[in-house]
């Protein structure tokens, strides 16, 4: 018997919560899966999962036996699964805004390494979904992932010149009061960005989102000497134990933040 193969199916089937949902992942007939499971727990001579018509849930052997398994398995990926492959979820505007314009210079740092991002606003679940890594803004919820600090963001105000030509520059927070500021709201910043580019107002962004249009003069910044709070950046990943290239994606992404 491949006990470690057995192993890999049990971890599949406990994360995927269901026999159905972890042999479409896998790709393989569900009743070849509950066989081998079956098949497990005859030779370990414990159930694992209580089965019924509407639910399946470990059992109290089976919680023991994944928290045992799951660092192996996970090891075991690392030293012969996809290693030069990587799947990332990132913020839409992140990923276009932050993120796109660095990828040149890492895929010349790691030229082998291939990474599938997944660019989305929903938070995905990083033990049930297949991703290596997911980077998040602001406060992060009690999810139990780990969470490593990338960077911490101020925002600045920004207007077009079009805007400050037709409605004056604040000197102080208080000249602020007369300003219409952004008459639109939006969960995006990069809509907020763009919409502060057209003259529509003033804009509270952050500096890294707007440096090339500051340095094309579409935005200025304004009131320089005052800033918003930091708003910190995390990469999350299910386990400490992590490939090489996923550290080295997020050394990368740590450094050119940084700069």
């Amino acid at each position: 018997m491949d006990y470690l193969s057995d192993m890999a199916l049990f971890v599949e089937v406990a994360q995927a919560n269901g026999f159905s949902r972890a042999a479409a992942k896998l790709g393989i007939p569900q009743s070849t899966l509950s066989r081998r499971i079956a098949a497990l727990e005859a030779a370990l001579g414990l159930r694992l999962f209580n089965r019924s018509t509407r639910r399946l849930e470990l059992t109290g052997a089976g919680a023991y036996y994944l928290e045992r398994a799951l660092p192996i398995i996970t090891e075991a990926r690392l030293l012969h699964g996809q290693l030069d492959d990587m799947r990332v979820s990132l913020p839409v505007d992140m990923a276009y805004q932050m993120v796109a314009p660095l990828l040149p210079e890492f895929a010349e740092r790691h030229p082998l390494l291939r990474i599938d991002f997944d660019v989305t606003p929903r938070q995905v679940d990083l033990i049930s979904e297949p991703f290596d890594l997911a980077v998040r803004t602001g406060k992060l919820p009690d999810s139990g992932y780990i969470a490593t600090p990338l960077a911490a963001f101020s925002g600045c105000l920004y207007a077009a010149p079009s805007y400050l030509t037709r409605h004056g520059e604040p000197q102080s927070p208080q000249d602020l009061a007369n300003h219409p500021c952004l008459r639109y709201g939006a969960n995006s910043p990069g809509m907020i960005r763009q919409m502060a580019a057209a003259g529509l107002g003033i804009a509270l962004l952050p500096e890294i989102l707007v440096r090339e249009d500051v340095a094309q003069s579409s935005l200025k910044a304004i009131l320089p000497n005052w800033r918003s709070e930091t708003t910190p950046v995390h990469a999350l990943t299910a386990t400490r134990l992590i490939t090489a290239n996923v550290r080295a994606f997020v050394g990368f992404l740590r450094e050119k933040w940084a700069e």
